[in-house]
């Protein structure tokens, strides 16, 4: 029966460059939302077989770069909506954009798999499969922080369950995101062996234990104590820029939140949670283009108001920067900051967003791209100020909160600050331009993060998913997309700090290191 294939067999393989995009596109179905993740495997499984074939180092960087480039395109698609949602540039070009980046993105597989080709070359199935597994661990790493990152999605993230499941992802604390990617390369190797040894029978067995693992629901944890209200307010990325709307939002973001405002509560707004400029000394004609009253006294204490005087606000909110320019006082860049707000107004320490993002809160080469039309997708001319990184704030009685606005939280080994580690991290975001493939993959990623801290993670978005997610990364609660809604508990309990937590990112590069050991190991069983 086998054997009646050979013929389109060798039709296919003969394609490797087109056969290589074909396999990292269906790759890319293994993530959320699709979740097709033995799929997955299967294109891994393919990739490494196209790989061992390569005939040349050239051949092999041109396979690892189509893979690439084909697999993150897909991924990544949800950027491309984000252009529907400003004037300046016209939305076709989010189309373009997309596979540009990405082919920039792809020379980071490339680069795995030349090392994996110049290293081991024609050597065995496991040998190859382990250094490569070992170069992609290292390349992945590489791609979250070169010209300042870009670490979405990882390979690992097919490895995640459903939302009482974390899956093969349950490894994180020992393994870290990115040698969880290598994980994926491994099993994958796994898989291409045993069919080159015709065993069936294990590799069916094998499928089913992976199966078993992905669907293992983890145990539910304790409750906490620090009791929290979580709100989405649904306000639509259409108006979210809209002044005429501003009351309206701030209507229904305290309807929602003033059932209970005399209990003592940690009230958790999203990003863009509150359109007005809360902080005293701008001139004042910033304070009339965000609110009617144009004080921003009376907006903190009509906060305080909705929240109530025992409760704390967590708001995202936009601070400016002043300086003088021309003569003249003006914002020379702003903030995108989680502000605490008590129930009299009073605001606490903020927190700054550290990693920006290129092209959305700041025009990077704006000296070039400016002249040329380009502009941020974000509404706005000044550019925002990154801030100084993790931080834990200390908030009393509401525990120790750790901070990731937006995107932050998909960077691994980067949320906390592990000289003060917090009680949970709050992730405030709004994926109102993310599409229908960015807010569940959005959300997937603050899973991992939970499960390799150890800590829980609180989202609350503009639009959805807004969630609250246990230390084990089981999705307690949470409201869907295009949905308004609140939700009422307590904050899970964090756990003692995982292996991840304690060692970082040198967790993961300690893994690629043992594999590229065993690649040796293998390699020289084979007699070289």
């Amino acid at each position: 029966m086998i054997e009646a294939f050979d013929p389109v067999r060798r039709r296919v393989m003969a394609r490797p460059r087109l056969l290589a995009a074909a396999l990292g596109a269906v790759g890319a179905c293994a993530f959320v939302p699709l979740g097709l993740w033995p799929l997955g495997l299967a294109a891994i499984a393919g990739f490494i077989v196209l790989l061992r074939r390569a005939q040349s180092r050239a051949e092999a960087a041109q396979i690892g770069w189509l893979f690439g480039w084909a697999h993150l395109t897909l991924a990544n698609n949800w950027i491309a909506t984000a252009f529907t949602y400003q004037s300046d540039m016209p939305a076709f070009l989010g189309w373009l954009a997309v596979p540009l980046v990405c082919a920039y993105l792809a020379i980071y597989p490339a680069l795995a798999a030349l090392a994996a080709h110049r290293l081991v070359g024609k050597s065995g199935t496991l040998a190859f499969g382990f250094l490569l597994a070992a170069a992609w661990i290292v390349t992945e790493w590489l791609r979250s922080w070169v010209f300042t990152g870009y670490p979405w999605p990882p390979l690992g993230l097919m490895l995640l369950g459903g939302f009482d499941a974390p899956g093969i992802a349950r490894a994180l604390p020992w393994l870290g995101t990115y040698a969880l990617s290598g994980l994926v390369i491994v099993i994958a190797t796994a898989l291409v062996a045993l069919a080159e040894g015709r065993r069936w029978a294990v590799l069916a067995a094998s499928g089913a234990v992976l199966a078993a693992l992905m669907h293992w629901p983890a145990n539910r944890g304790p409750e906490g104590t620090v009791p929290f209200v979580l709100i989405q307010p649904l306000i639509p990325q259409v108006e979210i820029n809209d002044a005429s709307k501003f009351e309206e939002h701030f209507s229904r973001i305290a309807r929602l939140t003033m059932p209970g405002n005399d209990a003592r509560r940690l009230v958790l707004w999203p990003e863009s949670g509150v359109p007005d400029y809360l902080r005293d000394g701008y001139p004042q004609r910033y304070y009339f283009q965000m609110t009617v009253a144009a004080d921003p006294a009376f907006a903190r204490r009509r906060i305080g108001a909705v929240i109530g005087p025992a409760s704390l606000l967590l708001t995202g909110a936009v601070d400016l920067e002043i300086g003088e320019r021309e003569g003249q006082l003006r914002a020379v860049g702003a903030y995108n900051a989680i502000t605490p707000i008590d129930g009299e107004g009073n605001l606490g320490r903020r927190y700054a967003k550290a990693h920006l993002v290129p092209y959305g809160e700041y025009l990077a080469l704006r000296w070039l791209l400016e002249p040329l039309g380009a502009s941020r997708l974000v509404a706005g001319s000044i550019d925002f100020i990154p801030g100084p990184g993790p931080q834990t704030l200390d908030l009393g009685p509401f525990g120790r909160a750790g901070m990731q606005i937006c995107y932050e939280i998909v960077f691994s080994g980067e949320v906390v600050d592990r000289a003060n580690r917090p009680d949970y991290i709050f992730n405030p975001s709004n994926d109102g331009w993310f599409g229908a493939w960015g807010p569940p993959q959005h959300l997937a990623q603050a899973r991992m993060r939970a499960i390799e801290e150890g800590l829980p993670v609180l989202r609350s978005t503009t639009t959805g998913i807004s969630a609250v997610i246990d230390a084990d990364g089981v999705v307690r609660q949470h409201i869907g997309r295009q949905r308004e809604g609140r939700i009422d508990g307590y904050i899970p309990p964090a756990k003692p700090p995982t292996l991840f937590a304690r060692l970082g990112n040198a967790l993961p590069l300690g893994w690629a290191i043992v594999l590229a050991a065993l690649s040796l190991v293998a390699m020289r069983r084979r007699g070289g």
